[in-house]
């Protein structure tokens, strides 16, 4: 299969859309079109045990059954396969501690395209070998976010590659979306008007999730409201909304390490359009709310994806009554390192 002759990669309607664009829920419509057939359909699971605790109505989307593990790549999938020729004969580029990375590297496979990931280390061994196992291209770096940077250019340099960023993209975007915009679907209409769902909660991170999580519930029905949870230790997005100004450079400490990136310009502009409020949560309360999604819900989760139930169980009489959707946002663990990881919290 060639870039140019892969059928099933052609664009759909609609306009074309470039990395530093501001998508729309057009975008997400079209980035749906582009995904069929390569996306999985996640279920929406529901808990009637976990309904009791938290006082309210959960949908859960579970990204987790996602390919690669992870809602990562309905972005990746959405950027590579709209991809010109040209672009996509130079190759792809990103930086990732794991799940875009390999969600980048298999949707290069799938298109018959090179991919090199610069990975950071200390990055989860369960990630990187996924990444590999894809056939990328792996290039090691300093955990930094300045050095994941500076190695991404030197790469991007060498190659001539086209860059997928992790979450800073349009293209990204508006892929992570349709994790949303099916979850909405799958949940139905409430016979007495309501919206689908009253509240939307996704992991905040570097905001590619966010972005299309806010763009594509209002999209759907400005009623609905968005709502980002993040760990205490990796604070910055919570920060930089309170604060209108972009916090960059600082040092994230967490157990949930798919959420220590960074807002990146385009994520935080159009949160900010979104007036997203964040809820915190501790490590210790996100490492809880994963041990109750392995018990009630039968879910084995990374901590990063524990993170919306967590706020919800921390912030009950906010959501009592309410329908709410939390997309559980992937499910690669590193089975060796749970013992250590649950006794952080105690059983609840």
């Amino acid at each position: 299969m060639t870039p140019a002759t892969a059928p099933a990669l052609l664009r759909p309607e609609g306009r074309t859309l470039r990395a530093d664009d501001r998508p729309c829920f057009a975008d997400v419509r079209d980035a749906a079109a582009r995904l069929a057939g390569h996306a999985h359909l996640t279920p929406l699971l529901r808990s009637r045990s976990l309904d009791a605790l938290a006082g309210c109505e959960l949908h859960f989307k579970a990204e987790h059954l996602q390919r690669a593990g992870a809602f990562k790549f309905r972005g990746a999938a959405n950027a590579v396969f709209s991809l010109t020729p040209d672009q996509a004969a130079r190759g792809v580029v990103t930086q990732s501690s794991g799940n875009h990375g390999a969600a980048v590297a298999l949707a290069c496979r799938l298109r018959g395209i090179a991919c090199t990931v610069v990975v950071p280390h200390g990055a989860p061994h369960i990630k990187r070998a996924a990444i590999a196992r894809e056939g990328a291209r792996i290039v090691d770096c300093e955990v930094a976010q300045s050095a994941r940077d500076a190695a991404t250019a030197r790469v991007l340099a060498e190659t001539g590659g086209e860059l997928v960023h992790p979450y800073n993209d349009a293209r990204v975007i508006a892929g992570q979306a349709t994790a949303t915009l099916e979850m909405l679907q799958q949940a139905g209409h409430p016979a007495d008007g309501r919206p689908a769902l009253d509240v939307v909660l996704a992991p905040l991170s570097g905001g590619g999730l966010m972005s299309g999580t806010a763009i594509a519930a209002r999209g759907v029905d400005p009623r609905i409201r968005p709502l980002a949870a993040e760990p205490e230790g990796a604070c910055d997005g919570h920060d930089s909304l309170k604060n209108g100004a972009l916090i960059r450079g600082r040092r994230a400490d967490t157990v949930c390490d798919g959420l220590r990136a960074e807002l990146g310009p385009l994520t935080f502009a159009i949160l900010q359009d979104h007036r997203l409020e964040v809820l915190l949560v501790s490590d210790a309360e996100a490492v809880a709310a994963m041990r109750l999604l392995a018990e009630r819900l039968k879910a084995l989760v990374e901590p990063s994806a524990a993170v919306p139930l967590a706020a919800v169980l921390k912030h009950r009489e906010r959501f009592a009554g309410l329908r709410v959707g939390i997309v559980l946002s992937g499910g690669n663990v590193d089975l060796d390192a749970l013992p250590d990881l649950f006794a952080l919290a105690a059983p609840p």
